[in-house]
Parts: C-alpha cells; sequence; structure tokens
C-alpha cells in the first residue's frame, strides 16, 4: 500500500503545486493519475521515489515513512519508466536492461537469465535483440526494452510517466495492450501518468483525475464515467457518442483456385472485454472502438461469449451488472485453419455481422467480417473494376 498524506508542494516563487493530497494506492493495481497539463500529475507520482519531496505531508510505503530511506537505495527498488524511454545509446539491449541488477550486485547468471526472460515477455527474441543497440530499434521496441529494464530488480513498484505518449497511435496501442498482459502476469503496483482519458480507460484498475494541484475524483473506470464529480470532470471524460452500426448484406460471389484460410483473411486485433467489465467501461469502450458488440474473452483469451449494445444498455441502471452477466454465447464459430468459405457460409446464411476464429482449445484468434471480404476480393481482384 502507498499512501500519500496531507502532501503539498510549494516552490520558492510561491508557486502551489500540490495541494493537500490524499490517497491510497493499492498493491497489484494500475492507478492511473490523468489530468490536463500543469495539473501536478507527475509531480505526484514523483513523490514516491523522493525525486521531488513535498513541502508538507508524508508518503508512506507498506507503511514507512520514506523520507527516512535512503533515497538511491529506495529508487532502486522502485521501477521508473519514462516518456523518453532514457536507454544508454552505447550500450547494448542486454546491458540496458540489466543496469540496475548489476548495480544490486547480482550473480552474472542470474542477471542474464533475467534478461532473456524479459525480452522474451515483451516479444523480443534474445538471440535477435540482446546485442544490439538503441539505435537498431524501432520507437516502440525501444519503449518495450524501456519497459523491462524497470522490471528487472523485480521492483513490486513501477512508475510510469506518460511512456506511450510519443509513440505513433498503433505502436501506442499495442504497448497498452502489453502493459495489460504483463500486469496480468506480474501484478505489480503500478502507478501510470497520462493526459490520455482513453488510454486511462482502457489501461486503469484506478484513475485518480486531479486539477490545479489537486484530487478531484478517484474511482474506478467504470465509476467515473457512471459518477462524473463535477462539470470539469464531465467535459475532460468528453461526451459519450454510442453507434450502431448496421452490417450492409453482401452478395460478392467467388471463384478462387486457392481458398485462403480464415488464419490469412481474419482481424486480430478486435474490440475485446474481460467479464468483469463495467458496463459503462464497456460503451466507452464500444464508442472508442466505433463497434456495436464486445468479443467477451478471459485472461487466458478463452472465447466466452459476446455482448451486443442493446444487452448492454438493458443493465446499464444496474451498477452490479458487468459484461459477465449480458454477454450471449456465439452460436457460430469456425476453427483456425478452415477455409475462409466456412466463415462466409455460416455469415449469408445466418445474416451475421462476424464469425470468431478459435483453436481447438477455445483460444480466440480473431474474427472474419465482411470486410474481410472486402479486403480479400481487393487483393485477388485489385484493377478488375467495379464489383456488383
Amino acid at each position: 500500500m502507498i499512501q500519500l498524506k496531507n502532501i503539498s508542494k510549494r516552490y520558492n516563487d510561491g508557486f502551489e503545486a500540490l495541494k493537500n493530497i490524499h490517497l491510497e494506492l493499492e498493491d497489484g493495481k494500475i492507478h492511473v493519475i490523468i489530468g490536463p497539463s500543469g495539473c501536478g500529475k507527475s509531480t505526484t507520482m514523483k513523490l514516491i521515489n523522493r525525486l521531488i519531496t513535498p513541502s508538507e505531508g508524508k508518503v508512506h510505503i507498506n507503511k514507512e515513512d520514506i523520507a527516512q530511506k535512503n533515497p538511491v537505495e529506495l529508487r532502486r527498488k522502485i521501477g521508473y519508466v519514462i516518456q523518453s524511454i532514457g536507454l544508454f545509446p552505447h550500450m547494448t539491449i542486454a546491458d540496458n536492461v540489466a543496469v540496475v541488477p548489476k548495480l544490486l550486485k547480482w550473480e552474472e547468471n542470474k542477471i542474464q537469465g533475467k534478461v532473456n526472460e524479459l525480452l522474451n515477455l515483451v516479444h523480443l527474441e534474445p538471440e535477435t535483440y540482446r546485442n544490439r543497440y538503441p539505435s537498431e530499434l524501432s520507437g516502440g521496441q525501444q519503449q518495450r526494452v524501456g519497459v523491462i529494464r524497470a522490471l528487472a530488480a523485480e521492483p513490486d513498484i513501477i512508475l510510469m510517466d506518460e511512456p506511450f505518449s510519443a509513440l505513433d497511435p498503433i505502436s501506442r496501442e499495442q504497448l497498452q495492450d502489453e502493459l495489460i498482459n504483463l500486469q496480468e502476469e506480474l501484478k505489480k503496483t503500478i502507478i501510470f501518468v497520462t493526459h490520455d482519458m482513453d488510454e486511462a480507460i482502457k489501461i486503469a484498475d484506478n484513475i485518480i483525475l486531479m486539477k490545479d494541484g489537486e484530487v478531484i475524483q478517484v474511482g474506478s473506470p467504470d465509476a467515473i464515467l457512471r459518477h462524473p464529480a463535477n462539470d470539469f470532470v464531465k467535459e475532460f471524460i468528453g461526451k459519450k457518442r454510442l453507434k450502431d452500426h448496421a452490417s450492409a448484406e453482401s452478395g460478392i460471389s467467388m471463384d478462387i483456385e486457392d481458398i485462403p484460410t480464415v488464419d490469412e483473411v481474419m482481424i486480430e486485433k478486435p474490440a475485446t472485454a474481460y467479464p468483469e467489465r463495467g458496463l459503462a467501461a464497456a460503451l466507452k469502450l464500444m464508442e472508442q472502438r466505433k463497434v456495436d458488440s464486445l468479443i467477451v474473452i478471459d485472461h487466458q483469451k478463452l472465447l466466452l461469449g459476446y455482448a451486443p449494445i442493446l444487452n448492454v444498455l438493458g443493465q446499464y441502471r444496474d451498477e452490479s451488472k458487468t459484461l459477465k452477466d449480458v454477454m450471449q454465447p456465439f452460436s457460430f464459430t469456425v476453427q483456425s485453419n478452415s477455409p475462409f468459405t466456412v466463415a462466409l457460409d455460416y455469415m449469408s446464411q445466418h445474416n451475421l455481422p462476424y464469425v470468431p476464429v478459435i483453436t481447438e482449445e477455445n483460444k480466440f484468434l480473431g474474427v472474419i467480417t465482411r470486410g474481410s471480404m472486402v479486403r480479400l476480393m481487393a487483393d485477388v481482384f485489385p484493377t478488375e473494376g467495379e464489383v456488383i
């Protein structure tokens, strides 16, 4: 448990960056601090590793006052990821990841084993990436290295100061997914600073919304979406715009010698959610992804069902309900490596907007949609004129 008690921060020029902050941050959760520029969110986060000291108040970690601890030793036990990544350009990726374990005088075999383990964890093959230098990696790959470097010394607490904001939208979304998956496995206490509400809603267990050095509202994404504390919170979140998308019938007939498999045509990252997600947060996700249903999977990516927007709206007023309560099973699925025509037949005969693709063990892989058909036709007949 991290506790910030009666925290204020004033600078010599009289500026009051933080005003009487009280926070309790539960272990093993992602706590997102969010607000407009200059609201004090990064200042609040930096109190936890003593990069900034409060003018008044105390910070406790596991009931111990961190002001009584050696700041260097404290920081070596807290992971830290920043926007600019901060990799050492003259050091290999392996050496960058190993910096803190070496300072802690770990045995060399243990260090190298941890480096390999962490690279595998973020899908960077050690044999390929260990001996490369930061300049040889993409921005997204560098940021992955920045994240695992913060994990290398096995800290219980990780601070992340707008770590993905400099990345392109695709890399940013991939790293958000990566962080959620890592947290499912590692259960660290993560303090994550952002100014992006969509990012906060996607990754947070707990959101701390700040303005002008004060905490305005604290709660789960679902609670804040349902019960914004005031007009500022409503404005910062933005009005929900729920859009239903009608699916047009496709009359395309295909005559292709080599029928592709569903794996070659499917969309691999449709809008998915866990069954525990609250309904307000589910509606916000539908708005962000511009879909009228969410595919529900468990934490092992097993397919559970889907939640149409009408089911969600029908139970929305009951705040105890989650997607588990409103989802329904799929009537039709296709297994990996099935011919694409199997999914096409299901969609045509039963007027389905999409069909999930699964493994024999029911692990969710992706979906076949009408858009999949359009893309396939564009690939097969790139210059053949109009399809009627």
